[in-house]
């Protein structure tokens, strides 16, 4: 690591549905770690980048990066390949919090609550009959339902059904964001968002964000369009809730082997049970996303958490890897 500050660059853009998003959390980042003193430069993750960091080689990478690019592991993997330091959770373990049946299944493994689901691919429907499976699936999980591409972020395809007719169309819709999609029941409840930041004595929930969309479903348009969702921070929980809400976080995180930061979303339901939905191991940075909001009631200052986790990402040193 370069004597005082470290140097970061921040990745943000790529390729995925996301970028706009992307590039958003990239300028919060970067005009956050200015702010905290910390040299910092930005590049898209497209094929200029491996050459552009091996000219110029920094401390480490903050990945800005939504979608699979900053999500699925692949990137990740191919900076370890390269021995370059980075903020965030390592290749292999981002595999399975990207994939929410594996991560719902993970975390139920470990007694949490998550709601019933199904994840099919397109092939499945087209060889044994939609309309068929769609039938059996509302029988065995009930209406209404929450229809989300299997991998995916942004809330991109989801969508809250009702009735069965609306199944087919909202399908379609889905299958335009990803090859399988994922149906579970739909919770009724309080949403909320909780992120986990590393600390010296093991992660830590930061006050959990309470979402409210205007549409009743927290989806693109409500997470990205200023004035669609009002958010409550601390969300409005009894306190023994709020802390069943943060130690379901911390256990995702710690289940999972994520590393540095996450955010976990949950329905808390009427009767304070506390349901496991997703994670995300690139939690968004842009002005209405929830881990700044996050930080900020934690008594926190934005710019210098993120220095702290590039100099932690800097003091790994370079990384080895042989897979």
């Amino acid at each position: 690591m370069s004597q005082g500050a470290p140097r970061a660059v921040v990745l943000s853009g790529g390729l995925a549905f996301e970028r706009e998003v992307s590039l958003r959390s990239g300028r919060r980042v970067v005009e956050a770690l200015r702010h905290a003193g910390v040299e910092t430069s930005v590049a898209d993750a497209d094929a200029n980048l491996l050459s552009t960091l091996a000219a110029d080689p920094a401390d480490a990478l903050f990945i800005a990066l939504h979608g699979a690019a900053g999500e699925d592991g692949s990137l990740r993997r191919v900076l370890e390949l390269a021995g370059i330091p980075y903020v965030g959770t390592p290749a292999d373990r981002c595999r399975i919090a990207w994939d929410k049946p594996s991560a719902k299944a993970a975390v139920r493994a470990t007694g949490h609550l998550t709601p019933d689901w199904v994840a099919l691919p397109h092939s499945t429907f087209r060889e044994l009959g939609a309309g068929a499976i769609l039938d059996l699936m509302v029988a065995r999980l009930g209406l209404p339902l929450l229809i989300k591409p299997a991998q995916g972020g942004s809330a991109l395809g989801v969508e809250r059904i009702g009735a069965a007719p609306d199944l087919p169309s909202a399908m379609v819709s889905c299958f335009a964001y990803g090859d399988t999609v994922l149906i579970e029941r739909f919770i009724a409840g309080v949403e909320v968002a909780v992120s986990v930041l590393d600390a010296a004595d093991g992660p830590q929930a930061l006050p959990a964000v309470e979402i409210v969309p205007a549409s009743g479903v927290f989806d693109y348009a409500a997470r990205y369009t200023a004035g669609m969702t009002a958010y409550h921070t601390p969300a409005r929980l009894e306190a023994e809730v709020s802390a069943r809400v943060g130690q379901l976080a911390v256990e995702v995180h710690r289940a999972l082997g994520l590393r540095d930061l996450s955010r976990t979303d949950a329905i808390v339901d009427a009767d304070g049970g506390v349901h496991f939905l997703e994670v995300n191991v690139s939690p968004g940075m842009t002005e209405t996303s929830l881990l700044p909001m996050s930080v900020v009631a934690a008594g926190l200052d934005l710019g210098r958490t993120l220095r702290g986790m590039v100099a932690a990402a800097a003091s790994r040193g370079t990384i080895v890897t042989t897979v």
